[in-house]
């Protein structure tokens, strides 16, 4: 059999890719595939912060279109980035075993406590932005934009003096060796996803379907359903800054959800723990309790200031 995925052009997205192509392999050794780059808005749209773009999905929707189309199979997104709700025709069909979903700090080998006052930090995320004023408002944080390895060479140029970065894209492009200090789980929530790949098909390709799940990770399955449940009961996006981190195990999943105040002065957090085939119902019940202690205001103050969707 030959088929066709679709990625983006970038280093990180070919390696992502290339280790689905492998793992899809491993069952299938007589499988083909051949790789069709597909530039995205994100890829396009380079000098604009993300949050400011006015759209969803705009690092996978035309590889999706793609897909759609026929143009390609399947696709390789970063699972972060693939929006809650999706009317294109696609699925998620498999999830692979998710890699780290830590936040990390490169720096010149300064740790974030450490840091002198006035210190720039740059970020794409209003998620990480917060986080890192909740922790040190004495930092000043900007927006950044451009590919890991563009990101990196900022601070080594000194227009930054540390930039967060997810740990498993530099464990993907062997750039561990980088990492200054690796940021606690509960101080650095990650995204809904952050570590775990999705690959994505028609939704009525059953033949496609039944050789892409041969390499679904159901732990991982199970620790991002319940992340973007909650994220998707919050109403929550690139505008509403939501840190939120799943955690299974062969007998259980907890889930932990914080979300900030606009001025990053405030954060409202919660936690709740269930059965493995709970993912759905987890994320419900941790975003009600942020609800409850004032989620819903915190929410408004971001769509005020940074847009409506």
């Amino acid at each position: 059999m030959i088929l066709t995925v679709g990625t983006r052009g970038s280093k990180l997205s070919l390696i992502q890719t290339d280790m689905v192509i492998k793992s899809l392999k491993f069952f299938y050794p007589e499988l083909e595939v051949k790789v069709k780059v597909v530039k995205t808005t994100g890829d396009k749209e380079r000098g604009k912060p993300l949050f400011t773009i006015d759209r969803k999905g705009i690092f996978e929707k035309e590889i999706d279109v793609a897909v759609v189309k026929g143009e390609v199979d399947f696709a390789v997104h970063s699972l972060k980035d693939v929006p809650i709700l999706d009317n294109l025709g696609t699925k998620i069909v498999a999830i692979p075993k998710r890699l780290s979903p830590h936040d990390v700090l490169f720096s010149k080998s300064i740790p974030l406590k450490k840091l002198p006052k006035g210190a720039v930090i740059g970020t794409s995320s209003l998620r990480r932005m917060a986080q890192v004023k909740f922790l040190r408002p004495d930092l000043e944080v900007k927006p950044i934009r451009g590919n890991v390895e563009t990101r990196i060479a900022k601070v080594n140029r000194g227009e930054f003096d540390g930039v967060i970065l997810a740990e498993a894209g530099l464990d993907r492009m062997c750039l561990n060796n980088l990492i200054t200090e690796r940021l606690p789980i509960y101080d650095f929530a990650p995204a809904a996803g952050q570590g775990a790949l999705a690959v994505v098909t028609k939704g009525n390709n059953k033949a496609i379907i039944e050789l892409l799940r041969s390499i679904d990770d159901p732990l991982t399955r199970a620790e991002v359903t319940a992340e973007r449940s909650l994220v998707f009961a919050l109403k929550g996006g690139c505008r509403v800054p939501i840190g939120v981190i799943g955690r299974a195990d062969d007998k259980s999943l907890s889930l932990y959800g914080c979300v900030f105040s606009v001025d990053a002065r405030k954060k409202i957090f919660s936690f709740a723990k269930g059965d493995l085939d709970e993912a759905e119902r987890l994320g419900g019940e941790v975003a009600q309790s942020l609800l409850e202690k004032g989620a819903k205001a915190f929410e408004i103050e971001w769509r005020k200031k940074y847009g409506a969707w």
